[in-house]
């Protein structure tokens, strides 16, 4: 195993046979080839940083197992696999593809606002960006000067996106996993809460995943591990995203869910091996529900703003089980280090477009015995829906306001979402920093703010559940059997 990172859990001495912690470069992958002659390499799970050395470590003879490096390019060339996807009667978003800075305003006007702007082989969603107009479009250009190939794509807006995880040895595939990210699609998928199963898909709509997975699996002659990101709008319409030829992040999130060891069984499509060989079930078993949920570092950055968006921030991950989606996401929040509060107030303050699901919400922390706090517009669209909601001032409106609230422990809950324009921004930005200094919960997105409130109405995360028991939630007075995994 060849890992530039020392951190990670992937690094422990019994993981390999002989551990290299060296850059994951060319060179020094080049290096320990020559001295290790292996039989070959597998580059399908460390991201995207070994696939893009797929290509050279083949044109210097090192066998690449599985995935073929023609195929990691086909995936990752907008013009072939957009080719690809015509070919297969599969939508993907309008896209253009632009070389620098330079062409990417002229590819945004093609495409329609808003677009996704995003390097080629972009790693953590470093240097993306969601932009809404030309000028936001020459501020990321000016931030983030970039060089060499740019995907410019239409941004969805309102989709719900899914995630599928899927074995392949290039002929037929199988699906381990359709998961449901909690928020909408915008936020990067290492940032963004994800259920398994879906929770609003239907068998229709699930069955339709597997196959347009199953075609893509096919067109690219995966062997091994794929992963395809979805968009589906509210009229039904389903997009693909993109379709990556590797583990993504959610693999060990699946194979601990499902109880189906995935690595495993993928490196043995790697080595040779047909699907059939291997046993899997018709299905990759739903014992229960199961969330992650991102850990993000805001807490240790003073003046960081937690808005999540297209660029990862997260430093880790945590998993929640659970008879139902809101005891599995209640002990995700836990977990991730937001417990949600049982009792005391929340404060809701949200964008113009979010004050129906606002409401909503509200409604339903209210029914839970939470105090509600809002701000101008928040607290009228409350009031308007019958609730009995207190209106506080915004910290541009002069003490007493929300940060002093904040301060003194008087709020046990923030949903902030935030909304364009300068003072809105700096105004929420400001509630949010207090939030974090202070240690209580925020949530940016309504839809987050959605499944909190439905976990708290629900009484919160409930008893805990061992994997080594299925799932099983392990009651009071019941012997428990000690294991490593306990959520």
């Amino acid at each position: 195993m060849i890992n530039c990172n020392p951190e990670t859990v992937s690094t422990d001495h019994g993981v390999s046979d002989r551990l290299y912690l060296e850059p994951v470069t060319i060179d020094a992958v080049l290096d320990i080839c020559a001295a290790e002659k292996p039989v070959g390499v597998i580059a399908q799970l460390g991201g995207q940083t070994p696939l893009r050395l797929a290509r050279a470590l083949a044109e210097a003879g090192v066998p690449v197992l599985g995935t073929t490096p023609a195929a990691i390019d086909l995936a990752e060339d907008r013009g072939s696999f957009g080719a690809l996807l015509d070919r297969l009667g599969l939508k993907a978003p309008p896209w253009a593809v632009a070389n620098g800075g330079e062409e990417a305003l002229a590819a945004a006007e093609r495409v329609g606002y808003p677009v996704l702007i995003r390097p080629s082989y972009v790693l953590g969603g470093r240097a993306m960006a969601i932009c809404d107009s030309p000028e936001a479009v020459r501020a990321y250009i000016a931030r983030e000067r970039p060089e060499g190939v740019l995907l410019v794509d239409r941004f969805l807006e309102n989709a719900v996106e899914l995630d599928v995880d899927a074995l392949s040895d290039g002929e037929e595939c199988w699906t381990a996993a359709v998961m449901e990210h909690v928020e909408a699609a915008g936020v990067h998928s290492g940032d963004s809460a994800c259920v398994l199963p879906a929770q609003s898909a239907g068998p229709g709509l699930i069955a339709e995943l597997e196959e347009q997975t199953a075609a893509l699996a096919r067109g690219l002659g995966v062997v091994g591990l794929l992963n395809v990101q979805f968009a589906v709008l509210r009229d039904g319409s389903i997009y693909v995203i993109e379709a990556n030829p590797r583990a993504s992040r959610t693999i060990p999130f699946v194979a601990k869910a499902t109880g189906v060891p995935l690595v495993r069984h993928a490196v043995r499509l790697m080595l040779g091996a047909s699907l059939a060989e291997l046993g899997l079930p018709v299905a990759a078993p739903q014992r229960h529900v199961a969330v992650k949920e991102a850990v993000l570092p805001f807490s240790r950055f003073t003046g960081a703003d937690p808005v999540l968006g297209p660029e990862m921030r997260a430093t880790g991950e945590v998993m929640g089980l659970g008879g139902s989606f809101a005891e599995a996401f209640a002990k995700a929040q836990r977990g991730a280090g937001q417990a949600l509060p049982r009792s005391g107030t929340a404060f809701i303050s949200a964008r113009d477009a979010d004050k129906p699901e606002a409401v909503a919400l509200a409604a339903r922390l209210a029914r839970a015995g939470l105090e509600l706090l809002a701000t101008g517009g928040t607290a009228t669209a409350l009031a308007a829906a019958g609730l009995a909601v207190t209106r506080v001032h915004k910290i541009s409106e002069g003490a007493p306001h929300v940060g002093d609230l904040i301060e003194q422990g008087a709020i046990d809950l923030v949903i902030n979402t935030p909304q364009g324009g300068q003072g809105a921004r700096t105004d929420g930005f400001e509630i949010r920093a207090a939030a974090i200094r202070a240690g209580i919960p925020c949530i940016t997105t309504i839809e987050a703010g959605a499944a909190a409130a439905a976990a708290i109405a629900a009484g919160g995360a409930g008893y805990p559940r061992a994997l080594q028991d299925g799932g099983r939630p392990t009651r009071p007075g019941r012997a428990f059997r000690p294991g490593p995994t306990v959520v």
